[in-house]
């Protein structure tokens, strides 16, 4: 893939005409992730989870953690769904990443799957290359709702609206289908090449000295008609006409 033409293509859309240097930064992670999962050949998943990080993220491209204090977080004390079976556990693990890694269980399976511990350091989930991991590892596996990528793309089928499903519901489905398909024009092109090359500049080539082709020719003289011109040159044959026999 030329991410240099999948960046001049999200520069237009979905993005509003600019990208910043950690946008760019934050999308490398989630296409290194990619590259390394090389098994994976279906791009709208990969778009899917461009434009889930787009709306998520409020478009930074970046881990974020989820907003509130300690007496927002407190909502999630004692629920045993998310493995928050200690006091604190609801503050300690709330929602951080790219797709809001949310509860100690899953903070577990995280650790597990990256061979990170994260329950000792939740804050590591916000580091670009871990919250990637997870992302892709948790939309593929259905760690968030139990659905999956593979439940919405899929040989030909392609739900951009339900796979919204994978994260919460149908919150913004249609806004974030929207996302998505643009992101996918966008890693088609890129992969296919049809975006513009840029111009490869040719050697100048000095031209020798002893070339010929290169040297300025002599004009030939032409022979001087003399001051009577073509009448001179007349008279002059008559002359020898006349007397010039013996």
């Amino acid at each position: 893939m030329r991410r240099d033409a999948f960046f001049a293509a999200v520069r237009s859309n979905p993005f509003p005409g600019t990208l910043t240097a950690t946008q760019v930064s934050g999308m490398e992670a989630i296409l290194d992730e990619w590259d390394q999962r090389r098994v994976m050949n279906d791009l709208r998943w990969l778009a899917y989870m461009l434009a889930t990080t787009y709306h998520e993220t409020a478009r930074t491209m970046q881990p974020i953690r989820e907003k509130g204090g300690a007496s927002y977080f407190k909502r999630y004390e004692g629920r045993k769904d998310l493995g928050n079976t200690s006091p604190g556990d609801g503050i300690k693990f709330h929602g951080r990443g790219y797709v809001q890694l949310t509860g100690k269980s899953n903070y577990v399976r995280a650790s597990k799957k990256l061979g990170v511990d994260f329950v000792a350091d939740p804050d590591r989930v916000m580091e670009p290359k871990h919250a990637a991991t997870i992302m892709f590892a948790g939309m593929m596996e259905g760690w968030f709702t139990g659905k999956k990528l593979g439940d919405y793309f899929k040989d030909g089928k392609a739900d951009w609206k339900n796979a919204r499903r994978i994260i919460n519901g149908l919150d913004k489905a249609d806004t974030i289908a929207v996302y998505g398909k643009a992101f996918y024009a966008a890693l088609q092109s890129a992969a296919t090449g049809d975006m513009s090359a840029p111009e490869t500049p040719q050697p100048s080539v000095k031209p020798s000295p002893d070339d010929p082709g290169t040297k300025p020719q002599p004009v030939p003289e032409r022979p001087s008609a003399g001051p009577w011109g073509g009448l001179g040159n007349l008279l002059a044959v008559i002359v020898r006409a006349l007397f010039g026999r013996r």
